[in-house]
């Protein structure tokens, strides 16, 4: 067989998988597009159910739930991220198995039942992640800003100076729809993209790339680490800061505890195949 007919040859198998990527990414990008239409049309029911923690802090606090639009554009301009995110929310699936059925055929058997449980847990922890966001911390996040609305608004109301004979007695929240929907996604992502962390770390570990040993050596530098993350893609505030970090810390003590797992599973399995080696030999 000539070199030519060798290259021709090792070539086909290459343009075969781009012609699979090819056909997986349309597949994604029209389900995407689907969906896209879907969250544009149940745009007005998906932002009620993320105003859901606002308005009722607003209750609490004997507030009117109203939101205004500061932009000309704005409403228009919400509407599409608020498709654009429920598009990929509902599409996810779709786009995940598109995935696996790309990258499954290149696996072994037990290389894909190693991989599998990851890709499923991965959508889990994030959902996971942000309902905690939606449910627990988001309430008190907008009780804890409408109570120091509410002192500096007395501060205000009770102050001597000339300035404060002008100001009304109550200060009532009118928040941009904007201001308030990218407020409401930045806690959502950050704590589903934060809850990914076990997931990360015991895959790192399963592949041997990382010991539960090392990470216990580590332990302080995680923490200073993690206090850092938190810090950088929370909103500029200490409470939501450290509901983060007590979040998110256990997560990667659970890693630990897994981690060892495999470990012991892995220690069993050798030891009966006769190929373990002791690491500290």
């Amino acid at each position: 067989m000539s070199s030519t007919e060798n290259l021709d040859s090792s070539a086909a198998p290459l343009i075969e998988h781009l012609k699979e990527l090819r056909n997986r990414i349309l597949y994604s990008l029209a389900a995407f597009v689907a969906f896209f239409c879907i969250g544009y049309w149940l745009w007005e029911p998906i932002f009620g159910f993320l105003a859901h923690p606002m308005c009722e802090a607003l209750a609490r606090n004997n507030q009117p739930c109203t939101f205004v639009l500061i932009k000309v554009q704005e409403g228009f301009f919400v509407t599409l991220k608020i498709a654009i995110w429920a598009g990929f929310a509902m599409s996810f699936p779709f786009i995940g198995y598109q995935l696996w059925r790309f990258i499954a055929p290149g696996l072994y058997q037990n290389e894909r039942g190693a991989f599998l449980p990851f890709l499923l847990a991965s959508p889990a922890m994030f959902l996971l992640g942000a309902g905690f966001a939606y449910f627990a911390v988001l309430p008190q996040v907008f009780d804890f800003f409408l109570k120091f609305q509410q002192y500096l608004s007395d501060s205000i109301s009770s102050g001597t100076t000339s300035l404060a004979t002008n100001v009304p007695s109550g200060v009532v929240y009118t928040g941009s729809v904007e201001a308030f929907f990218s407020l409401t996604m930045s806690f959502l992502l950050a704590f589903g993209m934060c809850f990914q962390l076990p997931v990360l770390l015991t895959l790192l570990g399963r592949a041997g790339i990382i010991s539960s040993r090392g990470l216990k050596a580590t332990r302080k530098y995680a923490l200073v680490g993690i206090l850092v993350l938190c810090s950088m893609i929370t909103p500029p505030d200490v409470t939501s800061m450290l509901i983060l970090f007590a979040a998110v810390y256990p997560l990667y003590e659970i890693s630990i505890w897994i981690i060892v797992r495999f470990e012991r599973q892995r220690e069993a399995r050798e030891r009966a195949d006769g190929t373990w080696m002791d690491p500290d030999a």
